[in-house]
């Protein structure tokens, strides 16, 4: 009984403390940033390491950054309040909104950078052809889940006529070598790896796969919590992602050795420079919303039985992103 009203204590002191991420109504002294080692995450990269953040948050605010291997332990975290704001996939975002909306979208980050690749012992050579075969997706209920079930859709075809396999994006070609799969929804840089690596063709490439070039992959995401108490923090968060949007299409080449550095920095893993840059030119870094995109794949996760619902209306919140264009 101690221990039980000890730990109810502890989690009263944690709520009104507000875990230093604004929570408790008052400003924060500390932004904590989510965001995937992926590099559809390459905005919150660079801004992280040219300092965009720390230049638009101010001397006094301290910065602590947190990573994930996909979008659903994301969402769960942000969900327990263990950080503020980030960037992640559209589907894991609208799928944990429908049952607890804390969270809302407020900029776009990332649109195309995902493909759909097929490996070279399969016989694949059309959306059609996909019928009976094996794809590796990140996770189920992922973006690139949804944006495969919307290529099945238009090819006539539903999530039963294949076998979806989740997979970590690094490993796949490892499955594609040993033939455990005939095909990958996945995103950059792995669908150059795979054609490099493995001798994959490339099915759908960012122009085609899904909503092509419309294709929301990554959005910035934030708790209602952290936006509601800290207006211009989360403006400032936004004016430093333009800033590395901005950057990326003025020196796409330095941003991708930003990014492979960074990768190498926190993972150990070495990228390779050539292949990541040509992956580059399939990413197309954005801050704007595609709300009937969202909407689309909401639907299309409904139907998957992914949520209860897809009525999203609340989810993406433009006031900070407009604020932050009018103040440019």
């Amino acid at each position: 009984m101690k221990k039980t009203l000890f730990g109810l204590l502890t989690m009263l002191a944690l709520i009104i403390s507000g875990c230093g991420g604004g929570g408790s109504g008052e400003s924060a002294e500390e932004v904590r940033i989510g965001y995937f080692p992926n590099f559809t995450h390459i905005t919150t990269i660079i801004a992280l390491e040219n300092g965009y953040f720390q230049e638009e948050f101010g001397e006094d605010i301290n910065i602590d950054t947190m990573t994930f291997p996909d979008g659903s332990a994301f969402m769960e975290a942000l969900s327990t309040d263990e950080f503020d704001i980030g960037t992640v996939g559209p589907s894991p975002t609208t799928n944990t909104y429908l049952r607890n909306p804390a969270h809302e979208i407020i900029a776009g980050a990332v649109n195309g950078g995902a493909v759909l690749a097929t490996a070279e012992h399969s016989d694949i050579e059309s959306a059609e052809d996909l019928k009976g075969t094996r794809i590796a997706i990140p996770t189920i209920g992922s973006t690139q889940d949804i944006m495969l079930r919307k290529v099945l859709q238009d090819a006539g075809l539903t999530a039963e006529d294949v076998e979806m396999m989740p997979q970590a994006p690094a490993d796949t070609s490892t499955l594609f070598l040993q033939e455990d799969v005939d095909a990958a929804a996945t995103q950059e840089p792995w669908g150059v790896f795979l054609e490099t690596q493995t001798n994959a063709d490339i099915l759908l490439d960012e122009e085609e796969f899904a909503w092509g070039t419309e294709s929301t992959t990554t959005v910035v995401t934030a708790r209602q919590g952290f936006t509601d108490n800290n207006p211009e923090l989360t403006e400032a968060y936004i004016r430093a992602h333009m800033k590395a949007i901005e950057f990326f299409e003025q020196n796409q080449e330095e941003a991708v050795q930003i990014f492979v550095d960074h990768i190498a920095e926190i993972s150990g893993q070495e990228l390779d420079f050539e292949e990541t840059l040509k992956a580059s030119n399939r990413l197309n870094p954005t801050y704007e919303i595609n709300e009937e995109v969202l909407q689309e794949m909401a639907t299309i996760s409904n139907e998957a039985d992914y949520t209860p619902s897809d009525d999203i209306e609340g989810l993406v919140n433009t006031e900070f992103l407009d604020a932050a264009l009018e103040n440019e």
